[in-house]
């Protein structure tokens, strides 16, 4: 976003959104940046988030920001963390020209909204099968 702070510049803005078992979001802080955040922002983040009184994370769902992970396992060790949806499919763009992201986007959306991970598993073994 655009901040004015004697001058106007751009400054990243992190967002935690917590999910709770029965399904409810709350968003559990903004905290600005200054784009070098690493495990020691991290972890003072988590810890603030600790103290104010989340016990535990049972999954964290986030992007391949420096040190983000080790923070949410140094904070709570027995939480699974895994990249969201949206970046693991930019990242296999990495294998393919840009002419095929559009037929790769098509052809794994029906993998990451199956309703399960057995419909899942049969969908990218049929889509392997395809391109395979």
């Amino acid at each position: 976003m655009k901040v004015r702070d004697g001058q106007v510049r751009n400054t990243p803005f992190y967002v935690v959104m917590g999910v709770t078992v029965n399904g409810e979001r709350d968003i559990l802080g903004i905290w600005a940046g200054d784009g070098a955040e690493g495990a020691r922002f991290w972890l003072q983040v988590f810890t603030e988030l600790k103290n104010r009184g989340v016990q535990d994370v049972l999954i964290a769902v986030c992007h391949g920001l420096k040190g983000l992970p080790e923070a949410i396992n140094t904070t709570w060790e027995q939480t699974v963390v895994q990249q969201c949806i949206v970046h693991l499919i930019r990242n296999s763009f990495r294998y393919a020209g840009r002419q095929h992201r559009d037929a790769i986007v098509r052809s794994l959306k029906p993998v990451y909204t199956a309703p399960s991970e057995q419909a899942a598993k049969g969908l990218f073994g049929h889509l392997v099968g395809v391109m395979g």
